[in-house]
């Protein structure tokens, strides 16, 4: 076979290469705007002469309509969706459930669950969306949340190996495949890989990383770091009352058997005699947070009650023959921090619930506050009693300008208390988004749907992901201008700008001549060790760059080896984009960065705990890609 020879052309690719890699690896201006600049660079240089062939300038912008941008927009809105109707806090309330307070088996289950989430959506979606469920666990469980972020920041990287619409290099893949085949013979056409052809891989990788923090994890994840183990806590209630106004008190969850004298009693009743207070109710699967004042106690039910330990304990359960759970249960979710809390609402001048009481206002039916305490002047109303003040009904107290209200109240809720005149809402740091729960069934539809399609159809897989994603709008799942806020647009442009880079590697000839000198270095190497060999490339140019340049960057390059030494071209292919999600050693990939501050992790962290999933990476996908392609 002749040599590839060195052209003009190939040089000045080869130049804008290098100047890609300096770029993102010095981080003197961002990777997206970084690739926008070298595509304009590249279109520029094609219209000078001699290098009329560097592009193709009329499909220069292409990428941004390419089948692999359009995927992963649509894969964005879709996990947006799924996640605007509380589905996945529905998942974590079950882990919390399942997991206990043991950290060997609310890893396994942490990190399992988000790797399989993860291969149908964004990886750093899946993390994302995790993240405060393991600050809630840790807040609950005790453990330290520097050794719960890592596993399953870890196995949501993994996790996207599963399918092939589970992280950005598997969905461009194919697409570079399309495009190599342009240029190759019929008989080393490659045909394109199906959803699931990836998948026995990609459960290796995640068992592997399940299994390696599980049987490792006591002596290479770091004890306590950081703000993470504050973070689930921060605005917890008893906290935040006891700091700010002096009231001790404690969360509990009591249980009202059959036969107790409780029956038949009022809530007001009750928090008025007893100097506690009753946030939520449950009876026979009906749960109410915030109940009406003169609500009637049937059994068998749940309390969710605020008080001082010792008197909950011997002024209250004891009397009524309850029992004091050991920690949430029913109410675990609907106290969490990420779903309600502490806030303070002030009553402002002209509010017409001056000279009114709560009890009037029936602030827990039409607002959903229950109130914890008024705080007037130097003064600090509530049912508990203090050192500093006596119990006072505090339902009867009659409003004035300038009340604060420390109540207790479901963050859906005080986001729509922010529209009412007669309150101002002090707290801001709380999440802000209105979840639509009811169209929960509408968004599993679309998404099974999308499924379905993928699976069952010959359909295009960005129409197919597409349909998922208008579906869920038409169906008001999400809004269009909240569909266009769930769409990373910097990886959407990252990805849709290097793509005519990498077209103008495979079509100018420089991948083959790369792949020439490669192979020249590498003379009567085996087969399997190219292969290595590319697999160790695609590990450390995606530790300097985004790993969707890095698959753009090494595809092209790995079938020109592939068909130079006789291997398998498509083969070669994926085991680039597969390693492309080996990036364990430093915080450059999106997960670890996102991960990195809550949990307080340093870079040295990553470089214990990330060489040795480094090197397992490898070793297990390497057998993967032997045993099943």
């Amino acid at each position: 076979m002749e040599a590839t020879v060195l052209t003009f052309e190939m040089m000045v690719v080869l130049g804008l290469l290098g100047l890609t890699v300096f770029l993102f690896v010095s981080e003197i201006i961002r990777i997206d705007l970084a690739a926008i600049l070298v595509m304009v660079i590249l279109g520029a240089l094609s219209t000078l002469p001699g290098l009329e062939n560097l592009a193709d300038r009329s499909e220069l912008f292409s990428g941004f309509s390419s089948n692999a941008v359009i995927s992963i927009i649509a894969v964005m809105i879709i996990g947006a969706g799924l996640d605007k109707t509380g589905l996945m806090s529905k998942v974590a309330a079950l882990i919390l459930k399942r997991g206990g307070t043991s950290e060997t088996r609310i890893i396994p289950i942490v990190s399992g669950t988000v790797g399989v989430i993860s291969s149908f959506m964004q990886n750093v979606g899946a993390a994302a969306l995790f993240l405060p469920v393991i600050s809630r666990i840790s807040a609950r469980t005790e453990i330290p949340m520097s050794r719960l972020a890592m596993p399953m920041g870890f196995c949501a990287i993994l996790g996207g190996t599963i399918t092939m619409v589970g992280s950005s290099p598997l969905i461009l893949l194919n697409d570079l495949l399309i495009s190599a085949n342009r240029t190759l013979p019929d008989d080393q056409q490659m045909v394109p890989f199906g959803l699931f052809s990836v998948t026995p891989i990609g459960v290796m990788l995640v068992l592997t990383g399940v299994l390696y923090f599980v049987l490792l994890g006591r002596w290479i994840l770091p004890g306590q770091r950081g703000r993470g183990e504050d973070a689930g806590a921060a605005r917890s209630m008893q906290t935040y009352v006891e700091n700010t106004y002096g009231l001790r008190a404690d969360m509990f969850e009591v249980r009202v058997p059959e036969g107790s004298i409780l029956i038949g009693q009022t809530l007001a009743d009750i928090m008025v005699a007893h100097h506690i207070y009753i946030l939520g109710t449950s009876y026979r699967g009906h749960k109410v947070i915030a109940p009406m004042a003169d609500t009637t106690i049937e059994a068998p039910a749940r309390l969710a009650v605020l008080g001082l330990r010792r008197v909950l304990q011997d002024e209250f359960a004891e009397p009524y023959s309850l029992e004091i759970l050991p920690g949430l249960d029913v109410f675990a979710d609907d106290f969490a921090a990420t779903e309600s809390g502490v806030a303070e609402v002030v009553v402002p001048p002209g509010s017409s619930v001056i000279g009114q009481s709560p009890i009037e206002l029936r602030l827990r039916q039409t607002h959903g506050l229950s109130i914890l305490a008024i705080h007037r002047g130097e003064e600090t109303l509530s049912h508990v009693e203090t050192e500093d003040h006596v119990a006072t009904h505090i339902g009867e107290v009659l409003l004035q300008a300038g009340d604060t209200l420390v109540v207790h109240v479901q963050w859906e809720r005080l986001t729509r208390l922010k529209s009412d005149q007669n309150f101002v809402v002090v707290t801001s740091d709380f999440p802000q988004e209105e979840l639509r729960p009811h169209k929960v069934n509408w968004a599993l539809g679309f998404f099974f749907m999308t499924l379905g399609l993928i699976l069952f159809t010959d359909l295009l897989l960005s129409l197919a992901l597409l349909l998922g994603a208008v579906g869920m709008i038409l169906s008001r799942v999400l809004s269009v201008d909240e569909a266009y806020g769930a769409v990373s647009w910097s990886t959407v442009f990252l990805l849709a700008s290097l793509i005519p880079l990498g077209t103008a590697v495979q079509n100018t000839g420089t991948a083959a001549w790369i792949a020439e000198q490669i192979l020249a270095l590498l003379d009567g190497w085996p087969l399997w060790s190219l292969q290595a060999g590319l697999a160790i490339l695609a590990t450390i140019f995606t530790l300097v760059m985004s790993n969707v340049g890095a698959t753009v960057l090494l595809v092209p390059l790995a079938i020109s080896i592939a068909i130079s030494s006789g291997g398998d071209p498509a083969v070669f292919a994926l085991t680039v984009a597969i390693s492309t999600s080996n990036s364990f050693l430093i915080p450059t990939h999106q997960v670890n960065a996102l991960i990195m501050g809550p949990a307080g992790y340093r870079v040295v962290d990553f470089l214990g705990s990330g060489s040795i999933m480094t090197i397992l990476f490898l070793i297990v996908s390497m057998t993967g890609l032997t045993l099943f392609l």
